[in-house]
């Protein structure tokens, strides 16, 4: 019958989906309409960021019909009122990092460690009051 010898339609699917980590780290597992496990985690250039269990990820989808699967994402938490376009805010359990699109570098947290050398180019201010070295010799 004619019928019979028809295709079906491709069947449409989106090539993008929210879904909930339900294994943390580099190669996550995440539920979206089911679980998938091992996708790999990206983000944007020169940040790295693992995905904490339960959070709510994107999941891109790519390949014939969807099935190779990657996270690319998270819902955006704490931001800051002031947030401009074109500015990165950058944060984690206390401690931020917030480049202002005017040049300025915001670093705040509770235990801020920094190793190896640190060079200024410009002013510093520390707790909003320009730094200046002592000269007592």
């Amino acid at each position: 019958m004619w019928l019979s010898k028809q295709t079906r339609p491709a069947v449409v699917t989106s090539g993008s989906d929210l879904g909930v980590t339900s294994i943390s780290g580099g190669s996550a597992g995440v539920v979206t309409r089911g679980e998938v496990r091992q996708l790999p985690v990206y983000g944007p250039g020169g940040y790295a960021w693992r995905p904490a269990m339960g959070e709510t990820v994107l999941v891109i989808k790519g390949g014939t019909g969807g099935e190779e699967s990657c996270v690319a994402g998270a819902k955006q938490g704490e931001v800051p009122d002031e947030l401009q376009p074109g500015e990165v805010y950058i944060h984690a359990n206390g401690g931020s990092v917030y480049l202002k699109e005017n040049g300025t570098i915001e670093v705040q947290g509770d235990g801020i460690v920094l190793k190896g050398r640190v060079d200024v180019n410009g002013l510093l201010y520390v707790n909003g009051v320009l730094y200046r070295p002592c000269t007592c010799g």
